[in-house]
């Protein structure tokens, strides 16, 4: 069994699994968006911060990579995004269709936000940007998790806008800029 992965976020820059191949690739039907909550990895219960997630919407596209596993870490590379990503019932794992820049299409495990979720959210953009700034939970700062996904979106030129005026808006918020 090939297991491919779509990485739209932290898993550009932190799979966690062994990787044995990286492809551009493009998800139709969703944006990646700011728009849940995180109250574990970057955040608490009493201060969420915010992560990035698949948000479905018609006629919108997310550009990332497609991450195939080891072969034969199929397993432990589930049973791991699972942990991880699966940490509460915010995301589902859904297998859906990539289009890849070599041509291939491959179906691909990829997490979305449920939107009927309480950590479900769609908040503007300088009300996100104050958010990261202040953000910290158990995997580190919210401003490190934005300013790696940005910079690792611009390494496999894939351009994101919003997260670049969230960069600059955050650096500025924080005496970074």
């Amino acid at each position: 069994m090939t297991l491919w992965v779509f990485g739209y976020a932290s898993l550009l820059w932190n799979p966690g699994f062994p990787v044995a191949e990286r492809v551009q690739g493009r998800l139709h039907g969703y944006a990646r968006s700011f728009c849940m909550y995180s109250i574990h990895h970057r955040g608490t219960e009493e201060t969420p911060g915010l992560v990035l997630a698949l948000d479905e919407q018609e006629g919108a596209s997310c550009d990332g990579l497609a991450l195939r596993a080891a072969p034969g870490s199929e397993d432990e590379t589930l049973a791991y995004l699972r942990e991880r990503e699966l940490i509460s019932s915010a995301y589902l794992e859904k297998r859906l269709d990539l289009s890849l820049a070599d041509g291939r299409r491959v179906q691909a495990v990829s997490y979305v936000i449920d939107p009927h979720h309480v950590q479900y959210c769609h908040l503007p953009l300088e009300d996100q940007a104050r958010i990261i700034a202040q953000a910290h939970g158990g995997r580190g700062p919210n401003t490190e998790y934005l300013y790696n996904t940005a910079t690792h979106l611009e390494e496999i030129g894939v351009p994101d806008p919003d997260l670049h005026w969230l960069v600059r808006e955050v650096r500025a918020l924080t005496g970074e800029g």
